[in-house]
């Protein structure tokens, strides 16, 4: 983690930008744009092989034959096909859904009171992350098509600037926005469950789990909470986003195919095939994205707010009722 702290830290209440300022946004957006972009790179070879599970579970069966296969037919250059994408396509659709989630929780809480904010937070962070996701899935479309393209197609590039205009070509414009639908069907669960997920499970282990206050614990200690909520987060993320995932995968190998089509090819217990894989990719992912997004906010002397406290209007309240 050295590289968290190679800059020495802001003094206490001291930061680089205003909270909800201009500048936090962009900076919100540059921490998930490297989050998003780097993690899903790393896991490039678990997508493949996953995707390919999901379009062919005949030939490659199972998560360790699917590897040993795909390295088999081409080495660690097939391993890491379709990384190109993977890195333009997530690092534009993290920038937007990260420094988008903290802009509409901020808009969501702004239009409500201080008690009722708190009171529903779950509710603004459901609202919040889906707003966000729906916009970042638009910049995300069109790579993610490519990516599963040439990483399900036999024989077919593994150049993004070759795949791309081969598929207008073949295909017409329309290809990378065929998806969407299910896209956000996978997509917007997903960021959902991630961001609201998180938060909750962040603010109960402070609450229960790790021995002190937030405000005593190191910055290293808060980090591994984070990413400690994060992988639990992933977890849930990846079974209620896969059945989507699924569908994504064969649509966009297939433009021929229809949603009623896979449902009625795969099956009840066929949409949730590749589902370890991506339990293991996405809780993975998910805790280092967390990590990763923190991390930048330490780095560059963000202001970061603990877990959401009971406002004392409210306590105040609650004592009057007893």
């Amino acid at each position: 983690m050295g590289f968290l702290f190679s800059k020495p830290p802001p003094k206490k209440e001291e930061f680089s930008c205003e909270m909800y300022s201009d500048k936090f946004f962009a900076l919100c957006a540059a921490g998930g744009a490297l989050a998003c972009g780097l993690t899903h790179t790393f896991v490039t070879p678990l997508d493949l092989v996953k995707c390919r599970l999901q379009v062919d579970p005949k030939k490659y069966g199972s998560l360790f034959k699917g590897f040993g296969i795909s390295y088999n037919e081409g080495g660690a250059a097939n391993l890491v096909k379709g990384w190109a994408p993977t890195l333009f396509g997530y690092s534009l659709q993290g920038g937007v859904k990260f420094s988008g989630y903290e802009f509409f929780k901020y808009k969501y809480a702004s239009m409500v009171d201080e008690e009722t904010a708190f009171l529903k937070r779950t509710y603004l962070y459901l609202a919040a992350s889906a707003s966000a996701e729906m916009v970042a899935d638009v910049f995300l479309a069109p790579f993610e098509a490519t990516k599963v393209r040439m990483q399900t197609t036999p024989c077919y590039t593994s150049q993004m600037r070759v795949a791309m205009p081969l598929m207008i070509h073949t295909d017409g414009f329309g290809v990378f926005y065929r998806g969407l639908l299910p896209l956000w069907a996978r997509q917007v669960p997903y960021t959902m469950m991630k961001f609201s997920s998180f938060e909750k499970v962040l603010e109960y282990l402070y609450a229960n789990v790790v021995p002190r206050p937030r405000e005593q614990c190191t910055k290293a200690e808060q980090l591994m909470a984070t990413f400690s909520a994060g992988y639990i987060a992933g977890v849930l993320c990846a079974i209620v986003s896969h059945p989507a995932d699924m569908i994504v995968s064969k649509l966009n190998k297939d433009p021929t195919s229809s949603i009623g089509g896979i449902l009625a090819e795969v099956g009840m217990f066929g949409i949730w095939r590749g589902l370890v894989a991506r339990i293991i990719m996405i809780g993975t992912l998910t805790g280092l994205q967390w990590f990763i997004y923190d991390g930048f906010k330490v780095y560059t002397g963000m202001p970061r707010p603990p877990p959401p406290e009971m406002p004392e209007s409210l306590k105040k309240k609650m004592k009057e009722q007893k």
